[in-house]
């Protein structure tokens, strides 16, 4: 490629010199209108007034193409050497020749120097919103602002609904001791005189506890039981050894004869029933017996249940959410996993009789809170003590299935309450199945209710007497 290149310019170069040459001999000094010979060096190098005067045969820098017409169209036509250069130029020009091969690419020339800046442009539209970006570090805490001014009040709201009657005020302290009473005066006669009865006092503190007594004699021994059952024979016991042989004994004996058996007599009346004698003394102790054999298996005796579940469970945060179970994640025990500490729900594991308590520490707000069995509530508890308790127990029967937790009215009564110095609790125990026997594997669950968590009215589940256990 680069020998292909070399080549090419060396024919460019030897073409450019013919060319040059030929220019040459076809521009040979000429007269010009004044009888002066104009030869290529005044041409290119003449003077003002030279150039002037030819400008003037040219048409004042326009070309004007008599002359030139003239000379050629003449009828014996001159020699090249007395034909005007320029009208060779314009009337003889050559055939242009073949494109050349795009040459290599020159060198980078250097950087031009930076422009001017331009004008500032219009602003362009806004772009689309992009995609949210990674949560950020939590910030420092700022300062608290300025209290801001106090708004407008506002208009006076509808009277609002008649609310529930509160619970009784706890019992108050008592009051200070009255002032002693006016001396009375002695009567005439100076007997006294029994005034009416005061008023009962109150009750003194409990006493302390008393030292215990002196142990007490011994009772009387008590009669002697009557015989028990006679018992399974036993297994026959192994063979003794054998006994020494005794000494032959004399033998002074003769037998009869056997007699005739005799006749059966008639048999004779039943004879009247005798008076009840008198008792007689009790006689001494006798000697104690031997133990009799054993006696029938009796019959069986209460079940013990073979099925335990129980729950307790604290509060991990204060002021829960309305209309949701409360959740009590800080879990104590849990056997065996019946208690849910995330949803706060308890499922029955068995039908039978259920125990459940709960008490909560109540502060900065009301609390209002209900167990809740099933979707309804069965007992409810209030409490606007500033730093109060609010606590319940209820025993219920509950069949398989069956779900039991604790909710609050609304954000407004949720004041219950937890800290490193004050714990809120929820416990609860299966205390009697009706059933004896472990569930089967097969024995599977109902399918758990449904309904909406909200306040509602006091549900009180029908009265269920527990069956007997069976064995």
């Amino acid at each position: 490629m680069a020998r292909l290149t070399c080549g090419l310019i060396m024919q460019s170069l030897v073409v450019l010199l013919l060319e040059l040459s030929m220019c040459w001999a076809m521009y040979p000094p000429v007269a010009d209108m004044g009888g002066r010979m104009l030869t290529n060096d005044s041409l290119m190098m003449g003077d003002m007034g030279d150039m002037g005067g030819l400008e003037d045969m040219m048409g004042g820098g326009d070309f004007d193409s008599t002359y030139c017409d003239m000379l050629l169209n003449s009828p014996v036509p001159p020699t090249a050497d007395q034909v005007p250069w320029f009208c060779i130029c314009h009337s003889c020009k050559g055939t242009p020749g073949p494109k050349g091969d795009r040459g290599d690419r020159g060198l980078p020339g250097r950087p031009g120097s930076p422009g001017r800046r331009g004008l500032t442009g219009f602003p362009g539209r806004p772009g689309f919103v992009g995609r949210p970006g990674m949560k950020g570090e939590k910030g420092d805490e700022g300062q608290k602002g300025d209290r801001g001014a106090p708004g407008i009040a506002g208009a006076k709201g509808e009277r609002g609904f008649k609310g529930e009657k509160g619970d009784p005020g706890s019992e108050g302290p008592m009051g200070p001791e009255g002032p002693k009473g006016v001396d009375g005066e002695c009567p005439e006669f100076c007997e006294s005189v029994q005034g009416p009865p005061g008023e009962p006092g109150l009750p003194g503190s409990a006493g302390p506890r008393g030292l215990p007594g002196v142990q007490g004699l011994a009772g009387p021994r008590g009669d002697k039981g009557d015989k028990g059952d006679e018992g399974v024979a036993g297994r026959p016991g192994a063979a003794g050894p054998k006994g020494e042989q005794g000494l032959e004994g004399d033998c002074n004996c003769v037998d009869g004869a056997q007699g005739d058996p005799g006749t059966q007599g008639p048999k004779g009346e039943k004879g009247n029933k005798g008076d009840q004698g008198v008792g007689g003394v009790m006689g001494a102790v006798g000697p104690k017996g031997e133990v009799g054999n054993m006696g029938m298996m009796g019959p069986p005796g209460p079940c013990t249940p073979a099925i335990q579940s129980a729950f307790s469970a604290a509060l991990a945060f204060s002021f829960p959410r309305p209309n949701l179970p409360v959740p009590f994640t800080n879990v104590l025990y849990n056997r065996p996993g019946n208690f849910n500490p995330t949803l706060g729900i308890y499922t029955a594991p068995v039908n039978g009789t259920y125990v459940f308590t709960y008490h909560l520490s109540v502060f900065d707000r009301v609390l209002k809170v209900g167990l809740f069995y099933n979707f309804m509530p069965v007992v409810k508890t209030t409490e606007t003590a500033e730093l109060g308790t609010a606590s319940q127990t209820v025993v219920l029967h509950m069949n398989g299935g069956d779900l039991v937790w604790l909710q609050v009215k609304d954000s407004l009564t949720n004041g219950a309450y937890t800290s490193s110095d004050t714990s809120s609790t929820f416990s609860g125990y299966l205390l009697q199945p009706d059933n004896c026997d472990l569930p089967f594997s097969r024995d599977f669950l109902p399918a758990p209710p449904r309904g909406e968590y909200q306040w509602g009215d006091i549900f009180y589940p029908e009265a269920v007497t527990t069956p007997t256990p069976t064995p």
